[in-house]
């Protein structure tokens, strides 16, 4: 078993947007000694749909049926936190907003201007939807923000709301923030935002990712790309490294699961690659993990994809070892934390992190040091979880600010929103990667489609693959 410490045990921020919450049906007894093998069902292995076949985003749904309820499990995989790809742009010496709107906020003093008050609604308190760490988290980054420049010199103000994942509560809370006189708001995960109401009050609103199909098209802007961009940067990056044109695939069957897969294949068939999908249980035996495996491989495809998480992740890592496959092998960041890479070592040789970079102590990556301190220490270990998300939105918003400022406008809510959707110069954060809001006709909503990808090398080092430090996915977009 290799242990890192520091910084090394840190991942890039996964800017695509995937987060830990049994997205993809991993859980605690999965990995476990047995024999039992697990269940198999072959999806078509051939398809090769053109991208005008392949789905778009649609509207948002009307209610919350069962599996709107697993709608943030689709919409999301694992948000691992740490530090960033290399840098886009160089901060200035004085620490304000670069040409590519990057700000090395350590040298920054206290804000003094007139404060600027932010909305933020977030899922809490309802099982199977409870995510407070992204309010606690987007807390600790205004905090450390209010210590260092604000928005733009304007210390923020935070008023905040609770949704518990139905239409009602989240309109109450849109309702709320009218109230409030808020300057922009910031969704941290809300199933349904209420955003006539927002627009009614002349009010922006910034959201973490999206999560139902409706998202992607609503009057808002996205941080990161939720699930659409990552399952796009798996097939992309099959493509890209290996040539793949065929694919294997492993999954669980449930509903966060089948969404993700389903968003994968499409990128897949606009990519022409062929594949064959085997789903098993969500908890399964060393043993059924390796049935799923023999079967997602019997064929020989180029690349072999998991879609398991946490525990799952230790199952499949463990099986791939015990079948002696040496086929390479494509995950989101789950898998590369240091909860699972502690436990597996070596054995994570030849897998493939989308969503994840190595640290290269960049002015981002300690300021984000800086910001978690307080609550995680010096030596967080692999995953912040959801709050990494809450971070990187305020923090971007901020990019933004500062930029404004730097320019000598005027720094308001709608100033930063109208900045960010029209902008080609600005970038987020902590991967600095760059914000390119209204790059896809069928995605408009989205400001982030590039991210790192990293790779498990001998020893327990995270490192980043040459040349996908900053992956675009634009081009397996379905």
């Amino acid at each position: 078993m290799n242990t890192r410490t520091g910084t090394t045990r840190r991942l890039a921020l996964l800017v695509a947007g995937v987060v830990a919450i049994a997205a993809c049906g991993g859980s605690d007894d999965a990995a476990t000694d047995g024999t039992d093998d697990a269940p198999t069902t072959e999806v078509d292995s051939t398809i090769t749909t053109d991208a005008a076949d392949a789905p778009a985003a649609t509207g948002a749904d009307d209610g919350a049926d069962a599996a709107t309820t697993e709608a943030i499990d689709d919409a999301t995989d694992e948000d691992t936190p740490g530090t960033d790809a290399p840098a886009a742009t160089e901060p200035v010496e004085d620490g304000g907003a670069a040409d590519g709107g990057t700000t090395d906020f350590r040298t920054l003093e206290p804000p003094t201007g007139e404060p600027i008050v932010i909305g933020m609604v977030n899922t809490e308190g309802t099982p199977g939807l409870d995510f407070p760490e992204m309010r606690t988290d987007t807390d600790l980054a205004v905090a450390y923000l209010n210590e260092h420049g604000g928005f733009g010199g304007r210390p923020i103000e935070v008023v905040h709301c609770t949704a518990a994942g139905s239409p009602e509560t989240s309109q109450s809370c849109a309702q709320e923030m009218s109230g409030e006189g808020v300057e922009l708001v910031m969704l941290g995960l809300d199933l349904f935002p209420g955003y006539d109401t927002y627009a009614a009050s002349d009010i922006p609103v910034f959201g973490a990712l999206p999560i139902l199909p409706g998202d992607y098209t609503a009057d808002a802007l996205f941080h990161t790309g939720g699930n659409a961009t990552t399952m796009a940067g798996m097939a992309g990056f099959a493509v890209e490294q290996f040539g793949a044109a065929t694919v294997g695939i492993i999954s669980a069957d449930n509903p966060g699961a089948n969404g993700s897969e389903a968003s994968l294949t499409a990128a897949l068939d606009k990519a022409g690659v062929s594949y064959v999908s085997i789903k098993g249980g969500d908890n399964e035996t060393d043993a059924g993990f390796q049935g799923l495996m023999r079967e997602a491989t019997k064929d020989d495809p180029d690349v072999l994809v998991s879609l398991y998480d946490d525990a799952g992740c230790v199952g499949a890592i463990r099986a791939r070892v015990s079948l002696a496959l040496d086929i390479p092998t494509v995950s989101t960041p789950i898998c590369g934390s240091a909860e699972v890479i502690d436990v597996v070592g070596d054995d994570a040789l030849g897998w493939y992190f989308v969503g994840a970079g190595a640290s290269d102590g960049s002015a981002s990556a300690q300021t984000l040091d800086e910001i978690i301190e307080p609550e995680y220490g010096d030596d967080a270990s692999g995953s912040l979880g959801l709050g990494a998300l809450g971070i990187g939105q305020v923090m971007g918003l901020a990019n933004v600010a500062n930029a404004l400022a730097a320019e000598g406008a005027e720094v308001t809510g709608s100033a930063m929103y109208e900045r960010l959707a029209t902008s080609d110069d600005l970038v987020n954060f902590p991967n600095e990667s760059p914000y390119a809001c209204n790059t896809s006709a069928a995605y408009p909503a989205v400001c982030n489609f590039a991210f790192p990808v990293g790779a498990y090398a001998e020893g327990g080092e995270l490192i980043t693959v040459p040349g996908f430090d900053s992956f675009s996915v634009v081009d397996y977009l379905p």
